[in-house]
């Protein structure tokens, strides 16, 4: 079945999603006053093939329900098409390099207690900060960082394919489509982008770097039907708090 899995760009409308993918919603919160991580959220509907929001104007999230045709939504995709070691700069530390091409989905897992992936990279001496900074880049959901080691090789989490609804209730907002696991992901004009073990598209309609996510959804305040005030009632709820 994983060999059916693939995700089609529709022109200017939304997310083709094929190959039975699960599709989950997950809420990113704090643990602690650094860490975050994420929790379930609500049971979303599964389906052999669905149509995921990309305009977001749908009033059947995280579902397209047709919205796109009739407001002013522009699907253009904008993003490079090179690789990320070509896009992706390095930071390199004594016993750890990480590359970094930019994509950003401001959820913050790059933030950890002793400190941040860059710092943490730098000094990668320490056995603790190592592996901060192996937690930092891996967790980060865009891929935008990607920790190598001394031989150069790539460190990775084991992601099963599957595709996680991101709620961001600690910012008030809702957030990107996180598919994890090396889903391909075909343009609208039939070409295939870099398959990447995780990444993040965009779903607010709003993003520079189509069909990415660049963070805009924060400022741009997008709410998923009022997801992000029941997230917090959620966590709440199951932490007692």
């Amino acid at each position: 079945m994983r060999e059916k899995m693939k995700i089609t760009i529709l022109e200017n409308g939304p997310y083709l999603v094929e190959g039975n993918v699960p599709l989950a919603e997950k809420i990113n919160v704090l643990q602690g006053r650094r860490l975050h991580r994420f929790i379930d959220g609500r049971p979303l509907p599964q389906a052999e093939t669905y149509r995921l929001c990309r305009c977001g104007l749908s009033k059947t999230p995280p579902f397209c329900d047709g919205a796109h045709a009739h407001g002013d939504f522009d699907g253009t995709e904008t993003a490079s098409v090179k690789s990320y070691r070509e896009r992706a700069k390095a930071v390199e530390g004594p016993e750890l390099t990480m590359l970094d091409d930019g994509r950003c989905a401001l959820s913050k897992f790059c933030h950890r207690q002793k400190g941040n992936a860059w710092t943490l990279t730098l000094t990668s001496n320490f056995e603790d900060c190592r592996d901060e900074a192996i937690h930092a880049a891996c967790d980060c959901p865009t891929g935008r960082l990607t920790p190598l080691d001394q031989d150069g090789n790539e460190i990775e989490n084991n992601y099963q394919p599957s595709i996680d609804i991101m709620q961001e209730p600690l910012v008030g907002v809702s957030g990107g489509i996180f598919v994890k696991g090396g889903i391909p992901l075909f343009s609208a004009s039939g070409k295939i982008y870099e398959t990447r073990n995780r990444y993040v598209l965009c779903r607010c309609g709003k993003s520079y770097n189509k069909p990415f996510c660049d963070g805009i959804h924060v400022s741009a305040g997008f709410l998923d039907q009022g997801r992000p005030e029941k997230a917090k009632r959620l966590f709440r709820k199951k932490n007692n708090v």
